[in-house]
């Protein structure tokens, strides 16, 4: 049976962040596990961190991601000094799986890897959390090759790994190893628990759209028939010159959804971002962009986000009616964070997703980060979001 414990701190040495965290979580005298996820904002070194845990948690595999912040059962933090950890025990009803050197071109092949790793370590994986790098990777491709192998009834959820918004370099570190283009998943097979997961932005596409004029997977390289940087920051009303990180916050782009679908998301549109641009205007998409899709840009609205997230948590707590809560997973675009809101709202969005999850005051076991993208079902599929809230509440089934 699966056991989770978290715990966030803003210390500024790594070592002590680790030793704090775990600490924290487990309690002085016992601080291993068998699995220990780690978030940590760019100021930290996560090959540090990761050299800490392993030796105050010499059985577990550690796996870490870079962000831009952190959200804890202790709340949201944006420093560049965040560590955010989940610690697991339940060694029996876990598997775990690693790929270097996954990029949008071969997203499919190396996830399909990673879901055949798992299944052979654990047939009965029924939900998976999967946490990919950011930049210049094909996300809805990786959902198809993770369910080549398991399945599209195995619950899909995680994120994107990030900088501090400017689209340069994120980072992964799996046991003893940094890297910035690799992958991991951890199937999690204990049957007496599942997951809940949904997203919302409260975004509003406006004007009229762009239109991809050639593409090849997710690369765009023309919109409306020209440079698609070129024209993307025109409508922006960016210079050219301009770099991913100028346009993150402004520069959400959408995709039109099914009736059907629009009405579960709340919204008519899904989201999407460019996290690389190469020299001669081509764009990489977060997900495949077929030639003739059309491409709208967006305004915040955020009326709209505490309303979208308050509909949304409703509807989870009343999924979890009857079941103990044991953990909540949570991945937040990072442009949803400082970059986007004052520190008075982004604290007020947090508390109107921990408090209604809470238990007499107390907050389960939480690990949140700001990322570039985030995993979590929609129309009853897994599916890549932008731009969002994402949770995935766990719960011990009755």
């Amino acid at each position: 049976m699966l056991k989770f414990f978290s715990a966030s701190t803003r210390m500024v040495n790594s070592r002590r962040a680790m030793a704090e965290c775990l600490e924290a979580a487990l309690g002085e005298g016992d601080t291993d596990c068998d699995l220990l996820f780690i978030h940590a904002s760019i100021g930290h070194n996560l090959q540090v961190l990761a050299d800490e845990a392993r030796a105050l948690a010499p059985s577990a595999r550690v796996l870490g991601a870079s962000c831009c912040g952190v959200v804890g059962r202790e709340g949201v933090s944006e420093s560049m000094n965040d560590v955010a950890i989940m610690a697991v025990r339940g060694r029996d009803a876990l598997a775990v799986a690693s790929v270097e050197g996954i990029y949008g071109h071969n997203s499919f092949e190396r996830a399909a890897a990673l879901g055949a790793a798992l299944k052979a370590a654990n047939p009965a994986v029924n939900m998976v959390y999967f946490m990919a790098p950011g930049i210049d990777i094909n996300d809805d491709r990786c959902v198809e090759g993770l369910e080549s192998v398991l399945g599209p009834d195995v619950t899909i959820f995680g994120a994107t790994a990030a900088d501090n918004m400017k689209g340069v370099a994120c980072f992964q570190v799996i046991d003893a190893h940094a890297s910035q283009h690799a992958a991991f998943a951890v199937g999690f097979a204990d049957p007496t628990l599942s997951v809940v997961t949904q997203a919302t932005h409260g975004f509003v596409a406006v004007g009229e759209p762009m239109v991809v004029t050639r593409s090849e997977g997710n690369k765009i390289y023309e919109l409306d028939g020209r440079p698609a940087w070129e024209a993307y920051t025109r409508r922006l009303e960016l210079d050219a010159s301009a770099t991913c990180g100028d346009t993150i916050p402004i520069g959400a782009l959408a995709e039109a959804l099914s009736p059907e679908l629009a009405e579960e998301y709340g919204n008519d549109h899904i989201l999407r971002v460019v996290t690389r641009r190469d020299a001669d205007g081509t764009m990489h998409y977060a997900t495949t962009c077929p030639e003739g899709t059309r491409l709208w840009l967006t305004v915040r609205d955020e009326e709209r986000i505490f309303r979208d997230m308050d509909r949304m948590i409703a509807a989870m707590v009343a999924a979890g009616a009857g079941r103990e809560l044991v953990a909540v997973f949570h991945a937040d675009c990072l442009a949803r964070g400082r970059f986007l809101f004052n520190r008075v709202m982004k604290d007020e969005l947090v508390r109107r997703m921990q408090y209604p999850l809470s238990r007499d005051g107390v907050v389960p076991p939480w690990l949140g980060m700001y990322g570039f993208g985030e995993f979590a079902r929609l129309g009853g599929r897994n599916a890549y979001h932008n731009y969002t809230t994402a949770l995935y509440a766990i719960y011990r089934n009755a």
